[in-house]
């Protein structure tokens, strides 16, 4: 059954000292796809500026604003309001020898890659390889998801943004953007064409509908069999009606929620609050 939700994410930085001008992307605001509509989205920014409203590379609608007055705060709003279907089942039918074509490998080669947050690592190619020896490109998939989650610690507070997924898996643990790092990693060592999503994951499955509960940011991966399809190595759910997608890129360097540069003070504090509400 699909869900109605409305999200409101709320992103407050504080600074230490007036900052005199700021230049800033925000990734805020849901996308489109056969599986979500986007019924409402809005952006806002104080102080008050306008913004330049894009759709990036990867298809994640950007709002680009810059501030020229002297400011303590700096407070970014998005509100939007969703319609999400059921998970679907990954397609079974898919084979390796699809997955080499030539034709699939050039076009997403950038996905296949390692990037900054997700660098080749022997170490891990090698478990890769070892998980999911003799899979199908399914079963693979599901096989490294779950050998993540008995590998690694859920562990809030021992990873920072710039945490790469080596540095995650050594450790042992760290959150959802750390394992979506480490399936990254597995996956494209597999040739499974793979990308970084984030968004909302409301934390109630049998959610009343009218009550607003707190919520966090969330990722997965899509990985491409035949077509792009949804997994969550954290915690294994279906990607589903619960799921709000925000933004894809080839890891978190490229959907982060608010990125930019300021002149002026010092950041003091950054508060971030996002409201999940199940309206049907």
């Amino acid at each position: 059954m699909s869900w109605r939700i409305a999200t409101r994410h709320i992103s407050t930085y504080r600074y230490s000292s007036p900052v005199s001008a700021s230049y800033n992307e925000a990734r805020m605001t849901p996308v489109a796809s056969h599986r979500q509509a986007v019924l409402e989205s809005h952006v806002s920014v104080r102080p008050v500026a306008p913004a330049l409203r894009y759709v990036d590379y990867w298809s994640t609608t950007v709002h680009a604003f810059d501030i020229h007055e002297p400011h303590d705060d700096l407070v970014v709003t998005a509100s939007s309001v969703v319609e999400t279907t059921p998970a679907e089942p990954l397609d079974r039918d898919v084979t390796w020898a699809a997955l080499g074509d030539p034709a699939v490998r050039d076009r997403y080669v950038e996905l296949l890659e390692p990037t900054a947050y997700a660098p080749l690592e022997p170490e891990l190619a090698e478990l890769s390889r070892a998980v999911a020896a003799h899979e199908a490109p399914a079963d693979a998939v599901d096989a490294l998801c779950a050998w993540i989650r008995s590998a690694m610690r859920y562990e809030p507070g021992t990873t920072q943004v710039s945490t790469s997924a080596l540095e995650a898996w050594r450790q042992g643990g760290g959150v959802c953007q750390d394992f979506a790092h480490v399936a990254l990693v597995l996956l494209r060592n597999l040739g499974i064409p793979a990308r970084y999503t984030s968004g909302y994951l409301h934390p109630m499955a049998d959610a009343p509908v009218g009550e607003t509960v707190n919520g966090a940011s969330h990722a997965w991966v899509e990985v491409f069999l035949g077509a792009w399809q949804p997994v969550d190595p954290t915690n294994g759910d279906p990607v589903g009606e619960r799921h709000v997608t925000v933004a894809r890129g080839r890891d978190y360097a490229d959907v982060s929620p608010l990125h930019g540069l300021y002149h002026g003070g010092t950041l003091e504090s950054l508060e971030v609050t996002v409201e999940l509400t199940r309206l049907a």
